[in-house]
């Protein structure tokens, strides 16, 4: 069978490429029918990666939020027309201790491997989540950067000590809002407190218990843990508020990524006898956790809803760079692809 893939081949160019898919092979097939820009989209579109990596990794096809309809399956664990929402991350092997999101074989689609813009996804089932009926769709298609938080709060789970009064998030965009909402749901008893920059996204965070302004934070604030979500240029800052007020021997949860290296203040982590640890991506396990989460507790699909921005119907490369575009100029929010080819 004929497929179209749609690979960016320069910054701000995209290719048709066409491949042929083998149908005798144990993979499924899924047709694309949601998918979500992300901000790795954004930096290969833009051309932001070093021009060493644009190299090595393009041409490519982008997106790896996505969810869509099973075409096939040879292993019949699903049906033809059974939404899934598909996993970026292939691992090649297992491993007893490194989790497959580390293992540095695993192969992550978009990052060096054709991402989901594709006409036909060739997958291996065990790749493959099933999204039940009636999660909203726009919500369900960024289900891959839920997850990374699901994976981040479950490890903070697993290291952070038991005294778990009072936790901080700094970063008051997508990923921040995502794990806010995800930490009053996965740990009701805490108070959470979120800091950030802008008061018309903080007013936004009506479920938590508090919001800071990261310019004028009460001198007297402790925190048992704290999670960074920012990434970027203001992570440097974040980490620093962050070591100022947490307690002795709390845990620090690194979420946000910077393209260069970022200061951290060691001689404060050494008197105080912190934790610091970053989580990345994320496995099936935590995209099946995410599921469950989606389906026992209906307010954290509806509080997802707030940040699907514009909603992009696709059917040529001239309407992808739009939507590209688009996505560019946001402050907040997810740009959904409805992809209709």
């Amino acid at each position: 069978m004929l497929n179209t893939v749609y690979q960016l081949v320069a910054p701000r160019r995209f290719e048709l490429a066409y491949q042929n898919i083998g149908l005798r092979s144990s993979d499924a097939i899924v047709r694309p029918t949601h998918l979500s820009i992300c901000n790795a989209d954004q930096r290969y579109y833009q051309g932001l990666r070093e021009a060493r990596v644009l190299r090595q990794k393009l041409p490519m096809a982008l997106i790896h939020e996505a969810i869509g309809r099973v075409v096939s399956d040879p292993s019949g664990q699903f049906k033809p027309g059974d939404c899934v929402v598909m996993v970026p991350n292939t691992p090649v092997e297992e491993d007893e201790i490194v989790a497959e999101n580390y293992l540095r074989t695993s192969r992550f689609r978009a990052s060096g491997y054709d991402g989901f813009m594709q006409e036909y996804v060739k997958i291996r089932p065990d790749r493959l989540v099933a999204m039940p009926e009636g999660i909203d769709c726009l919500v369900a298609a960024f289900t891959e950067i839920v997850s990374v938080s699901v994976h981040a709060l479950s490890r903070f789970d697993a290291i952070a000590h038991r005294r778990r009064e009072c936790v901080g998030i700094w970063g008051d965009g997508n990923l921040g809002y995502i794990t806010a909402i995800l930490f009053k749901t996965m740990f009701p008893q805490t108070e959470l407190f979120v800091f950030g920059m802008n008061w018309d996204k903080l007013s936004d965070f009506t479920f938590v218990d508090g919001t800071f302004s990261v310019e004028h934070i009460p001198e007297d604030i402790r925190l048992d843990h704290a999670l960074e979500c920012v990434g970027g240029a203001g992570s440097g800052k974040a980490i620093d508020q962050i070591i100022d007020h947490i307690s002795p021997e709390g845990t620090i949860s690194i979420l946000g990524v910077s393209e260069y290296p970022v200061p951290i203040n060691t001689r404060m982590i050494l008197e105080k006898g912190l934790r610091i640890f970053g989580s990345s991506r994320s496995g099936k396990k935590d995209f099946e956790k995410t599921v469950e989460l989606y389906q026992a507790n209906p307010e954290i699909v509806n509080y997802l809803s707030n940040i699907v921005g514009a909603v992009i119907p696709v059917r040529t490369i001239g309407d992808m760079k739009r939507a590209f575009e688009m996505d560019i100029q946001k402050s907040f929010g997810k740009t959904i692809m409805v992809w209709d080819k």
